[in-house]
């Protein structure tokens, strides 16, 4: 063994990862139509946003030589960022390159990191990456000079993005697996979502009176980034470019080295998320209310993996923080009329938003979900089980809803409003559950026991996951509307049969979802099964 793996040079690793990535993802497609339709429907998404983006880039040739070097700047720097946040932060990211699943391979750290880039750069959304970024040099660059030059900085800001990707990921890899890691991937999730408005106020408090001195100023911020001085590089064409290109060649060598250091260290650390745990607390808490049976046993449980569980806070403080970041914005904006709509608005986003936490409600359950398929002995039972799943989240939902309801209506001016808003976000909630509680039993996928920074999904579930979700979002909204657009226009008393009807809806959803799901509970319990 050891004569077989000193003969293994960089150019084999890479080889042979490189296929094993792509048959990782032929074997995952295998037999499964889920799995096929949404690899499928990620592959198209990956085709839309790479043609959509090098479209955009080249049209910069059109504008001056200045806004087209600044607008390249900023989209380099937010590819960039994206690069090294995104993967700690979503779900089903390159769920094959866990450290903790190299350890065991025969493969020293150099070989193996060069394996590891080649199968980074593997994939649709990576070469998704490349064209976005391959269209600045159409649209920056306005020489020959300048295009040459554009290809060499483009190569090497791509390599120095999935190098410092997993440089972070790796070096993270084992505090993210730990409880108190989960708890900062929480709070880390909720400043992005905070980042993501920081436009949104910046125009709503009047300083997008010069668009293009707006556009100046921020990448004059970023100039000296490494994306900046890619983008930089192709705009000049000239030494001062070269030189520029060279330094972030030299940087992608220290990134690289300083991952390789990390990868070396993560692969004979201790897991930290294999030891032992607290003391087992037994409180059934607010559950203990109800009378004892299946719906307050469910609903005991679901409330403590929402205490328990930070794959359960991230979805909840996001709720609350987008909501009341867009609350704040919509009531700032003083171009912006104040009507019964701002106040409604951000009230039905939250609501939205936690409502869609059940489109995939039996996901933390995974492989105990196999006492419920030989217990439950009607699509009455799993009625009931969707039930207490519903109760629980309505729980923790209710009185959030209610909060930014009244703070809305406080932000906007007229307090009252409160009370439609809150009617109305109540009823989408509610719709929400009873479109979820079918998506539950349509599109269900595996929720990884431990939450890290590669998986939230088992491998080959991303697609079906987002495109739930996404489903989700869409049936929800569009059920909701004869409900929440007569109050958006400004009818309140619309909102009286806003929380009847989504009661009804979440009714009629269950009831489905229990005939259709008792039939396939074999198919779900595999779903959320899967191995990760």
């Amino acid at each position: 063994m050891q004569g077989a793996t000193r003969g293994l040079t960089a150019n084999a690793t890479i080889g042979l990862f490189v296929r094993l990535k792509l048959r990782l993802i032929a074997g995952n497609l295998r037999g499964d139509l889920a799995r096929q339709l949404g690899f499928a429907f990620t592959v198209a998404l990956a085709v839309i946003v790479a043609a959509g983006g090098f479209f955009m880039m080249s049209l910069l040739r059109f504008g001056s030589p200045d806004l087209a070097r600044d607008v390249g700047i900023i989209a380099f720097t937010m590819i960039f960022l994206s690069w090294a946040v995104v993967p700690l932060l979503l779900f089903g990211v390159d769920d094959t390159l866990d450290p903790a699943k190299l350890a065991l391979f025969p493969v020293r750290s150099g070989p193996l990191t060069a394996g590891l880039f080649a199968a980074s750069a593997t994939g649709a959304w990576p070469l998704a990456g490349l064209i976005v970024m391959a269209g600045a040099v159409a649209g920056v660059a306005r020489t020959a000079q300048g295009a040459v030059l554009g290809v060499a900085a483009v190569l090497v800001l791509f390599a120095l993005c999935l190098v410092t990707s997993r440089a972070i990921t790796t070096g993270l890899s084992g505090v993210l697996r730990s409880r108190r890691g989960r708890d900062l991937l929480a709070v880390s999730a909720i400043l992005v979502v905070l980042a993501l408005q920081i436009p949104n106020l910046m125009l709503n408090q009047g300083l997008s009176a010069d668009p293009e001195a707006l556009v100046g100023s921020v990448a004059a911020m970023m100039r000296w980034t490494p994306s900046g001085m890619a983008a930089h590089a192709i705009a000049d064409g000239g030494a001062a470019g070269l030189a520029e290109v060279a330094a972030l060649a030299v940087l992608v060598a220290l990134v690289g080295w300083l991952w390789m250091v990390a990868l070396r260290r993560a692969l004979v650390t201790t897991d930290a998320s294999t030891q032992a745990g607290g003391k087992v607390r037994r409180s059934r808490g607010v559950a203990g209310l109800l009378p004892d049976g299946p719906v307050a046993a469910v609903v005991a449980k679901d409330l403590k993996y929402a205490r328990r569980d930070p794959r359960g806070r991230i979805s909840w403080l996001a709720a609350i923080m987008v909501s009341g970041v867009i609350s704040y914005s919509l009531t700032q904006d003083s171009e912006l009329p104040s009507t019964l709509a701002t106040a409604v608005g951000p009230a039905c986003l939250g609501a939205l938003v936690m409502g869609m936490q059940s489109a995939n409600s039996f996901a933390l359950d995974g492989r105990a979900l196999w006492m419920n398929a030989v217990v439950y002995g009607s699509g009455r039972a799993l009625r009931a089980d969707l039930a207490g799943r519903h109760l629980a989240v309505a729980l923790l939902a209710g009185p959030l809803i209610a909060l930014v309801s009244i703070v809305t209506a406080i932000l906007s001016g007229t307090p009252i409003w409160a009370v439609p808003a809150m009617l109305t976000a109540w009823g989408l909630f509610a719709v929400a559950l009873g479109v979820g509680a079918i998506i539950s039993v349509l599109c269900p996928y595996t929720a990884p026991e431990r939450l890290n920074a590669f998986t939230g999904a088992a491998p080959g579930q991303g697609g079906v996951a987002f495109a739930g979700a996404l489903l989700a979002m869409v049936v929800s909204s569009v059920v909701a509307l004869p409900v929440v657009v007569p109050v958006v226009l400004g009818l309140p008393w619309a909102s009286l049969a806003a929380l009847p009807y989504g009661l009804l809806i979440a009714w009629a959803g269950r009831r489905m979802a229990g005939h259709i799901g008792y039939a396939r509970f074999p198919e779900i319990l595999s779903a959320v099964s899967r191995p990760t």
